[in-house]
């Protein structure tokens, strides 16, 4: 009890003071940074009274008395207000501002369309002949810079503007149209100068200085034309421009200091814009919908007067990322009283750490202006960030419990038993169309058991060829009466309806099943040393790991060898202490008694070792993992089999979920899985799943990238954070891989790249065998061929066909993307970033596979590969971290 205490006080004072860093955290982001006040009324704005149903694109234009309301409310805070067209009830607001005491710059919209350009000038002339609010005439906005119409084209409708009114004239481009285009200068009153660093990407620290850079260039061009800045302003939302960042903040710091620069320049502005336009999207991508000072509701974005602060609504989102983040740090913690201070400490940080980023992902997000495709889009990727965050705390959860544990509850405790206690055994041998050479040596080993009761049986079950069986049933012969051969053929069921078979043929005084694959050469004292865990009436499974013997033949199965290690001495040591270890289907004991109570093996289920396991624990018995070699047998001699034993394995996972989903979803009573085998089951196949939805996620990736090529006005790449989060679970990932393969398994560099680089290869295989699985209802068995022939290059190829036609395509769009959209918007970088990030298990695909085609690359390109029994004392031995 004092133990248990002291470990929740331990657990406590972390989530306290991780707690206490978090909002240090917070807070120290949004300090509040003193700004020029805003000036109770400003020279002007550029005025688009659109509210969120209305739009200019559609011509739904506001009512005369939304207009009015607007002016309104600018009544007093502008002199005056620009506007961009005529047409609808735009052309009241020179009548309707003069009850508000505003000034009108009227602007006439110009296009491409011919017959409503000459609407809009015929508009607007009849304007000006009877409001008095008209200062000045804006013909045309940005034509120049969009194409619409050719420079004399424009000019012409200048002066025919010019001969009907004494009001100056002129035409809005940006400050470089101006430069690069001096021949429309003769033609105007005043240079009509949008100034905008967020689109050239300047920094909002140097955005002011930048303006009076620019006019003060324009002026020494033109001394003798007057400057109007038409537009000037910074979004508050959007995506990020080199170094320019939308937000709230920023547009609060642009604003207020070039209001203030602008009174010492004695600048004429309009303050680009006045209201939130949503509608702008269409045409300006997301980020022209942020422009106003105040939001499409009519509120204030951000204060006029006091300190600037990034979020105003820190503190309620530090305390909501706290909350999240204490309860998930609570979960990660159940039955966790093993874990050291480190361990706890690495567990609260990345809750902590991926409860903020939620949070403030989720209120980033909440703060656009969604329309129904958006919220859709946002729930998609909102889900996806769940189960990346899913994803990255079990993957955290297995780091700390690797590395920062006291004690290990549940190690093999060897056990001495009389021999004349020891009971029977029976070792099942399935076999199907195998080499006679190698199974003569897989029964000599069986042979050689230092063990006193014990029989084999050898079932090869559908081999056609007598060639290949017959001189294993003649071996069994010579070996004597302990050894038993059958031979059926037709025989339904694949490997457990071999098992099943077999069975039938066991002798009645055996007392435990043990089962090897055909291809295991098992160690004298593999009986001798695990049956006596039997005496333990709670044990109904005894496993050793799997091991090869064949890792020196070259350097694929060297790096396949490498990439094994880490379920069997990482993924099972955490797995067995909670009794959830994945029972599979060679070098495993399953007492008899509960095998025939639980109806043998299921023929339904291509992965049966394992579903057989689940069913045993389901019954509330126990099984025990030996992390100690005790028989090595064959890897699979091509890429092409390493990918359908992977498939087999990921295939029969989902079928064991589709199963068994009652038992896995509920409680932890008697009888039932517990909640620590729940999690393992779950938490274990979670990766293979995220594979399957990453795989749907690189296709959408595909035509998310394609959408944006075609239409790129109207297609932005998704959010930065959200392309942002599959980078950071591919680095947590990568990181925890070289961390726990170094320090637990004792592999070193080039085994651990080797690792990766064959666990990367087979992501494509398993995402394609989880879809399948809950697409499909059964897929037969696939065997994995012993001593293959080596593929040819050309076969290696097309083994990784599809992956590698996934790489070509995340690459071709990656390089598309940035050479057509290009570079000056940090999402557009990031978003290639992630199609090549996506490519890489592609390529690490078409690498592996073409490595497989020569068999003569010497395994020492990968480094002396060691034994699964040296990396079982590196586990099991406390490490430096752990003490």
């Amino acid at each position: 009890m004092k133990k248990r205490f002291a470990l929740r006080k331990e657990s406590f004072l972390i989530a306290i003071a991780v707690a206490a860093l978090t909002i240090a955290f917070w807070a120290l982001l949004n300090r509040p940074e003193p700004e020029p006040p805003w000036p109770p009324t400003i020279q002007g704005f550029s005025f688009a009274p659109f509210h969120a149903d209305q739009s200019g694109i559609d011509q739904t234009y506001p009512t005369l008395e939304q207009i009015d309301a607007d002016l309104a409310l600018l009544a007093g805070r502008t002199h005056a207000v620009r506007t961009y067209s005529v047409d609808g009830t735009l052309g009241a607001i020179p009548y309707l501002a003069k009850k508000h005491n505003i000034n009108v710059a009227l602007g006439a919209w110009i296009g491409d369309n011919h017959d409503s350009n000459e609407k809009e000038i015929n508009t607007l002339l009849a304007i000006t002949k009877t409001a008095k609010t008209i200062v000045r005439l804006v013909i045309g906005n940005e034509v120049v810079l969009r194409g619409d119409i050719p420079v004399p084209e424009l000019i012409d409708y200048i002066k025919r503007v010019k001969s009907e009114t004494d009001l100056r004239v002129s035409t809005a481009e940006p400050w470089h149209v101006w430069v690069s285009h001096p021949e429309l200068v003769p033609h105007v009153d005043y240079l009509a100068v949008h100034m905008l660093p967020y689109w050239e990407g300047i920094d909002h620290e140097r955005a002011v200085e930048y303006v009076v850079e620019k006019i003060d260039l324009l002026k020494s061009l033109y001394p003798d034309k007057p400057i109007v800045i038409a537009e000037v302003g910074w979004p508050s939302n959007g995506r990020t421009r080199l170094s320019a960042v939308a937000s709230p903040a920023n547009e609060a710091t642009f604003l207020r200091r070039f209001l203030t620069r602008a009174k010492e320049e004695n600048y004429t502005y309009y303050i680009m814009e006045a209201f939130d336009q949503p509608w702008k999207r269409v045409n300006e991508g997301s980020v022209g919908a942020y422009w106003g000072v105040y939001d499409v509701h009519r509120q204030p974005k951000f204060t006029f007067t006091e300190p600037i602060v990034k979020i105003p609504d820190w503190p309620l989102l530090a305390a909501i990322s706290v909350v999240v983040a204490l309860i998930t740090f609570a979960l990660l913690l159940i039955d966790s009283q093993r874990l050291t201070p480190r361990g706890r400490g690495f567990l609260a940080i990345i809750a902590y750490s991926a409860a903020t980023a939620a949070v403030w992902v989720i209120y980033d997000y909440m703060n656009q202006y969604l329309t129904t495709t958006s919220i859709i889009v946002g729930i998609l990727l909102t889900l996806g960030m769940i189960g990346v965050i899913v994803v990255l705390l079990a993957e955290a959860h297995e780091w700390a419990e690797s590395l920062w544990v006291r004690e290990y509850r549940r190690l093999f405790t060897p056990e001495t038993v009389p021999d004349d206690q020891l009971p029977m055994v029976s070792i099942h041998v399935p076999a199907y169309n195998e080499p006679p050479d190698m199974m003569i040596e897989t029964l000599n080993a069986l042979a050689a058991l230092d063990y006193p009761r014990y029989e084999v049986i050898v079932i090869d079950n559908n081999t056609k060829n007598r060639a290949v069986w017959q001189p294993v049933q003649e071996h069994c012969e010579r070996l004597g009466e302990k050894f038993r051969f059958f031979h059926e053929d037709p025989l339904a069921g694949f490997k457990a309806g071999a098992l099943n078979f077999a069975m039938k043929q066991t002798a009645p005084e055996a007392e435990v099943i043990a089962v090897i694959d055909s291809d295991y050469q098992v160690s004298a004292r593999w009986l001798r040393d695990l049956v006596p865990q039997f005496a333990n009436p709670k044990i109904s499974i005894v496993q050793a790991p799997q091991d090869y013997r064949d890792a020196h033949e070259n350097a694929f199965k060297s790096m396949a060898y490498a990439e094994y290690r880490g379920f069997f001495y990482i993924g099972m040591i955490t797995r067995n202490e909670r009794n959830a270890i994945i029972q599979h289907g060679t070098m495993t004991m399953v007492r008899r008694s509960t095998l025939e109570e639980v109806n043998g093996w299921a023929e339904w289920c291509i992965t049966e070792d394992a579903e057989l396991g689940l069913r045993i624990f389901e019954r509330g018995e126990e099984a025990t993992y030996i992390p100690q070699s005790y028989g090595r047998g064959l890897m699979p001699d091509t890429f092409i089999d390493y990918k359908k034993q992977r498939f087999r394995w990921a295939y029969g996972a989902v079928q064991i979920m589709r199963r068994h989903t009652a038992s896995l979803l509920r409680g932890g009573s008697k009888g039932e899985l517990s909640y620590g085998q729940r999690y393992h089951f779950l938490a274990g196949w979670l990766p293979w799943m995220a594979d399957g939805i990453n795989l749907l996620f690189n296709l959408a990736a595909l035509c998310w990238s394609l959408a944006m090529l075609i239409a790129p006005t109207k297609i932005d790449p998704p959010l930065l954070v959200f392309s942002l989060l599959p980078l950071a679970l591919f680095v947590f990932k990568i990181g925890k891989l070289f961390y726990l393969y170094r320090t637990r398994v004792g592999a070193t560099f080039l085994q651990t790249m080797a690792a990766a680089l064959s666990g990367l290869a087979l992501t494509h295989t398993i995402g394609l065998a989880i879809l399948k699985g809950f697409t499909t209802s059964g897929m037969p068995f696939i065997r994995t061929p012993k001593q293959a022939k080596s593929q040819p290059l050309l076969g290696a190829l097309q083994a990784a066909r599809e992956e590698t036609l996934l790489m070509l395509a995340l690459c071709l769009c990656a390089a598309a993307v940035l050479l057509q959209l290009g570079t000056d918007t940090l999402d557009l970088v990031v978003w290639s970033a992630v199609l090549l990030l996506q490519a890489i298990p592609y390529s690490a695909s078409l690498v592996v596979s073409i490595i497989s085609a020569f068999p003569w690359l010497p395994a020492r390109l990968i480094g002396e590969t060691g034994s699964m029994k040296e990396a079982a004392k590196s586990v099991l031995e406390p490490s430096s971290e752990q003490r």
